[in-house]
């Protein structure tokens, strides 16, 4: 890890998950370091990584045989003597395909607040998740924790409004999500595909036709949705250019309309009470 990302994370956090060098830290680690039978480990339910591919697993599982299990997993209590995996699920997986029946861990003494932050940015910093995943976990950060979204960004070094775009995500259908899932779309191309009307069906051109992202954001822009497309035909670069800023900062579509020379309207679509929340949250307003 970076020194940039070790600052990101604060030394806090830096300390739970392993990576603080620190003299103290790294004292702390030896104290806590403990070798535990792979038997005595259990996975997070809650942890923001579902899927593991395959071939990943077994390459590292061939490293594992070889070189044995450098980094310590992070673990707490159960409390009837078995731990919970809270960072390295996928280390070991691999292990026990290894055949190793003895791994290293760190024990550490976490809610599950702290358990679901550490889970998510160990994963986001080594790329582990897919968009889906990701946009799930801050999701529940949010609606469970009350974290907001500029928190998030700035505790897994991102902008806010990467925060908010891959939160629209889960706006997508069922069906265009499982094929983000299984990696048929990429984020970029499910990101171009969220103000259409038709999702579904470009999802399946896109892949049809292995397009780039660029061209599916073409593709998008021709394909809809049409009401707005009348819309932006009488508009001009400028005010195209600050519906799309605005859009962006909010995480939401903007439109403004003009009215000649008797002002005009900023509307907000939004598709959730979630979104209107955050709406109202953003403007500095309350409800009730």
């Amino acid at each position: 890890m970076t020194q940039v990302q070790k600052r990101r994370l604060g030394r806090g956090l830096a300390a739970l998950i392993g990576d603080d060098t620190t003299e103290e830290a790294v004292v702390q680690d030896i104290r806590s370091l403990r070798h535990v039978p792979v038997e005595l480990l259990h996975p997070n339910p809650h942890n923001p990584r579902k899927h593991f591919a395959e071939e990943d697993l077994n390459a590292l599982a061939r490293s594992l045989k070889e070189k044995g299990l450098l980094q310590p997993l992070v673990v707490r209590p159960r409390g009837d003597g078995s731990f919970e995996i809270v960072a390295g699920e996928r280390r070991w997986r691999a292990s026990q395909r290894a055949g190793l029946h003895e791994l290293p861990v760190l024990v550490r003494e976490l809610d599950d607040k702290e358990t679901l932050e550490i889970a998510l940015i160990e994963n986001i910093q080594r790329s582990d998740l897919n968009a889906l995943e990701e946009a799930r976990a801050y999701r529940q950060l949010i609606e469970q924790y009350g974290h907001t979204q500029q928190q998030l960004a700035d505790a897994v070094g991102k902008s806010r409004s990467h925060i908010a775009n891959t939160m629209r995500l889960l706006n997508l259908p069922d069906a265009t999500q499982k094929q983000i899932e299984e990696g048929s779309l990429t984020a970029g191309h499910a990101r171009a595909l969220i103000a259409t009307d038709a999702p579904e069906e470009l999802a399946e051109k896109i892949i049809q036709l292995n397009l780039t992202v660029r061209q599916t954001e073409d593709m998008a822009r021709n394909a809809g949705p049409s009401a707005k497309r009348k819309t932006d035909a009488g508009k001009d670069a400028d005010t195209r250019a600050i519906e799309k800023q605005l859009s962006e900062i909010i995480g939401l579509a903007v439109t403004i309309k003009h009215k000649d020379k008797v002002g005009g309207q900023v509307l907000i679509g939004y598709k959730t009470l979630d979104q209107l929340d955050e709406i109202i949250r953003k403007l500095g307003g309350q409800i009730g």
